[in-house]
Parts: structure tokens; sequence; C-alpha cells
């Protein structure tokens, strides 16, 4: 009877080593359901916050084709402030941002002798240059302002969108959203559904050539949202465009 009950306490009485992974298995079985649920509503936020940006910025779009405003760009390159370009905008039919510029044409001055014309090549090579880049600043915007709904969207379902919380608001991080390697930062306000701010990291041609954009948005009295401002740094080309958007006026009906 000795042996019996010796061996019927072996049976039934485990080991501590037993007894300790039975103990971690039953707090991990614990704990796995809370992480399940604090995981879930994370991803679910960051679904419902990129829904109401998408349906804020559809929102004023339509809005913002009932105005035209006027836009003032200052391009300084290679230290050289150049002379503002001011434009009346709008959108087209086709939903495309048309420009009717407000600057009279400047008039070329006419150099006598062959100094002269070989200052006026110089002239006329530095403002190609600078018309150049504004074009390149140009398309380089068009790619951020307004954030495109399936690039987000894409950029989401690809695991390349995080969020984080602040007080009243959300940031949404986006990793290659428009150029591979890229980063736009949307500031959203969820009190007021609106975005607040765009802060990117790009580029114009080479990944290397670092570009860092700025974007600030306001509200109209009738609570359209609008680009106020923004900034553009490209340190590598000695370039730096500001852009400012003011005046809004409705437009007469077409």
């Amino acid at each position: 009877m000795h042996k019996g009950q010796s061996v019927c306490t072996h049976l039934f009485v485990p080991s501590s080593k037993h007894h300790s992974l039975f103990v971690v298995a039953a707090i991990l079985a614990m704990i796995a359901p809370a992480v399940a649920q604090t995981a879930a509503p994370a991803g679910g936020e960051l679904q419902q916050r990129l829904a109401e940006i998408k349906q804020s910025t559809a929102e004023n779009q339509q809005k913002l084709h009932q105005y035209q405003w006027t836009e003032t760009t200052q391009l300084t390159l290679k230290g050289q402030l150049k002379p503002p370009k001011q434009s009346l905008n709008h959108y087209g039919p086709d939903g495309k941002v048309q420009k009717t510029p407000l600057d009279a044409p400047q008039q070329p001055q006419q150099q006598s002798g062959r100094g002269g014309r070989v200052k006026q090549r110089i002239i006329e090579k530095k403002k190609e240059e600078a018309k150049d880049y504004g074009e390149q600043v140009k398309n380089l915007l068009s790619l951020y302002v307004p954030p495109d709904p399936q690039r987000m969207q894409q950029a989401f379902q690809s695991g390349k969108a995080s969020l984080n919380k602040g007080s009243g608001t959300a940031e949404i991080v986006f990793h290659d959203y428009a150029l591979p390697g890229d980063q736009m930062t949307l500031s959203f306000s969820t009190a007021a559904k609106k975005i607040s701010a765009l802060n990117v990291k790009t580029y114009m041609d080479d990944p290397k050539d670092a570009v860092t954009l700025a974007v600030q948005f306001a509200s109209l009295p009738d609570g359209t949202n609008y680009v106020q401002g923004t900034t553009l740094n490209a340190t590598a080309k000695q370039l730096q465009v500001t852009t400012t958007n003011s005046n809004y006026q409705p437009r007469a009906p077409q």
C-alpha cells in the first residue's frame, strides 16, 4: 500500500515546474482577450478617422467650387527674393484650379552693347530657372493638397498609416503616401471634423534632395475649410516657396 500511495501522490500532485507553467498559461488565457479588445479598437478608430477625413475633404471640395480667391506666391531661390506673383483662382468644370494672373506682364529691358546682351541672357536664364522650379513646386503640391482619399486608403490597407491621439486632435501618419519614402502627417480636429494642418517630408527629383512642406488650414464664415498657406523648403536646391490664399468670394452662378 505504501507503493500505491506513493504512486497516487505522484500522479495527482504536480511538480513545481509544471505548476509554474500552468500558472503562466492561465494568466495568458486571461489577458489575451483584453489585449485583443485593446488592439481592435485602435485599428477601428484609425479607420473611423480616415472615413471622417475623406468625408470632410469631399464636402469642402464641393463648397470651394463655389468660391474664387486670390493666391500670392513668393519664391526665394539661392538667397534671392523673386517678385511675388498673384492670380485669381477658381475651380473649373474639370475639377482643376484655373488661375488668371493679376500681375502686369514685365516688359523686357533692352540692353545695349555686348555686355548688355550678356547681362540680359543671364537675367532670362534666371527667370527660366525660377519658372521651372515654380512648375516643379506646383506639381509636388498637387500630390498632397488636398489629401487624396485613394492614396490614404491604400496606405491604410498596406499597413502604412498610424494614429496618434492628442487633446482634441488626431494625427495620422502616412508612409509611402505619394512617393516611395515620403511621409505625410495629417492633423484632424475631432470636434470640428476638419483638417487643421499637413506636414510632409518628400523630395523633387532625388530622395537625397529632401523637401519639407507645411500646410495650414483655416475656415471661412460658412464653415468651409480651405488651405490658408503653404511653405515649401528644398534645402539642396536653396529654394523656398510660400503660398497664401486670401479674399475668398462667392462666384456668380455659371
